[in-house]
């Protein structure tokens, strides 16, 4: 196992005095290391490690992020509302916010957009697939593996590499201006489909970019596939959506490794939140176990669905037919790339414009409950209406209030197994433990404080 060097930005680190147990004959030091503004993650959170006699007592990821309220200033709001509202909640995936709230709207008014609708949303979904999936691996995981401190160290001496995940990225962003109006917050999306429809033209123009793309996303996978991985295997359960014969992203059914399969109006009967000590951040269980959400869970539950080409780079770089190597998320990201990429040319092959381009959605009173999967992982809304289309309450529970406690225990093991090492080294691959799945805080994590206390 190989580390890269210590973020630059670590500011101090505090020794405690040692001491000695009267009577006990046992000597008993403390650390303590505090990290400020982590590179390549976003928010706010710290990591605190308590170990005693060689044994992890605590591995606790600790979020600060404030109350955003999204879910409170929501009730009052028309139902036509929440695609906008809730795109605001992140600035890397909000496509995902937006079809999980059309999704639940459209659940309880009744109404189906049918298959063009369907599938241009799809579309849209690949594009935020593309933009994510590249951005994480390229400028927040690779320098782990590479060993560079960000991304624009590991630009001065490969270049090429980070112009190929950039032109990556930029691909998807291309693809969400065009069928969403605009890369971050897409405008264009509404409750009943889109309020216009992109030519047949328009997005033919954009396949050969989307061409030159998919080799790229090829390359991306075959050259992850050299990186050197830690060995972990998780047991969690895994929970994802999943649909008959295709690879689920913008709507499903959800099935869990355990055999649980439900839809998305049972979401709350299987999945329940609670508040911990130590985070702002609510976790959630799984029927009280806990589970991952994610790529690794989506690849494990759907692989066989993934289109031809993209279950050949994932053969090729070493993947069964399913991870449970956290470390090699990286891998699973570049696959979905693949297939996003794959996907989006097929549905611009099979595209019929919408005529309209949305159908109506009057509201009436009840519940709709809606998934789909984000970049990093299931992401459910659940609205309530009255008769008039007000929303009288809101739930919403992102991906990384359900990994939580998974990311805590692996936090757990890798100490476990790597107690041996000095705080800076242990440190650091606590954060490359984390970054594995990118978690969303603002739709990713950011410590502030790492504290290591040995006894």
């Amino acid at each position: 196992m190989t580390f890269g060097p210590m973020d630059t930005r670590v500011t101090a680190v505090e020794w405690a005095a040692s001491t000695a147990r009267e009577g006990a004959g046992v000597s008993h030091r403390s650390r303590q290391l505090k990290v400020s503004s982590l590179a390549r993650v976003e928010g706010e959170g710290a990591l605190r490690v308590s170990v005693v006699d060689g044994r992890v007592e605590r591995a606790e990821l600790n979020i600060y992020e404030p109350p955003r309220f999204f879910e409170a200033f929501l009730c009052g709001r028309a139902h036509t509302e929440p695609p906008d509202i809730t795109a605001r909640i992140c600035g890397i995936c909000p496509v995902a916010y937006q079809i999980s709230a059309c999704n639940a709207i459209e659940q309880a008014c009744g109404v189906a957009v049918g298959e063009q609708i369907g599938d241009l949303r799809r579309l849209l979904y690949c594009g935020e697939w593309i933009s994510s999936h590249a951005l994480h691996i390229y400028l927040l995981h690779a320098p782990d593996f590479l060993g560079y401190p960000d991304a624009i160290s590991l630009a001065k001496d490969h270049r090429d590499i980070v112009e190929r995940g950039l032109a990556l990225k930029k691909a998807g962003n291309e693809l969400m201006t065009l069928v969403g109006g605009r890369a971050i917050h897409p405008i264009n999306v509404r409750i009943g489909g889109f309020y216009s429809a992109p030519a047949r033209a328009e997005l033919t123009a954009l396949a050969e970019r989307l061409r030159r793309a998919l080799d790229d996303a090829l390359d991306t996978v075959r050259w992850a596939a050299g990186f050197e991985f830690p060995d972990l295997r998780l047991d969690h359960e895994f929970l994802a959506a999943t649909e008959p014969g295709r690879y689920a992203i913008a709507d499903g059914t959800l099935r869990s490794s355990g055999g649980l399969s439900f839809p998305a109006d049972e979401f709350g009967e299987h999945v329940v939140e609670e508040q911990v000590p130590h985070s702002t951040a609510l976790h959630a269980r799984l029927d009280g176990r806990r589970y991952l959400t994610g790529p690794l869970a989506r690849y494990t539950l759907n692989s066989a669905a993934l289109s031809t080409i993209a279950r050949q780079a994932a053969a090729e770089a070493g993947l069964g037919p399913e991870c449970r190597d956290p470390f090699r998320s990286v891998l699973v990201r570049g696959v979905e790339l693949v297939y996003a990429l794959d996907e989006a040319l097929r549905l611009i092959e099979e595209y019929r414009e919408p005529e309209p381009p949305a159908v109506a959605v009057p509201p009436r009173a009840g519940a709709g409950h809606g998934v789909s999967e984000a970049p990093r992982g299931t992401l459910y809304h659940r609205y309530e209406l009255d008769t008039d289309g007000l929303i009288r309450s809101a739930t919403i529970v992102p991906p990384t209030a359900q990994n939580q406690a998974a990311i805590e225990d692996d936090l757990r093991q890798v100490v476990s197994a790597n107690l041996s090492l000095d705080d800076p080294a242990l440190t650091e691959l606590c954060e490359r433990t984390i970054r594995n799945y990118d978690p969303c805080i603002s739709c990713a994590a950011h410590f502030l404080e790492l504290t290591v206390d040995r006894g």
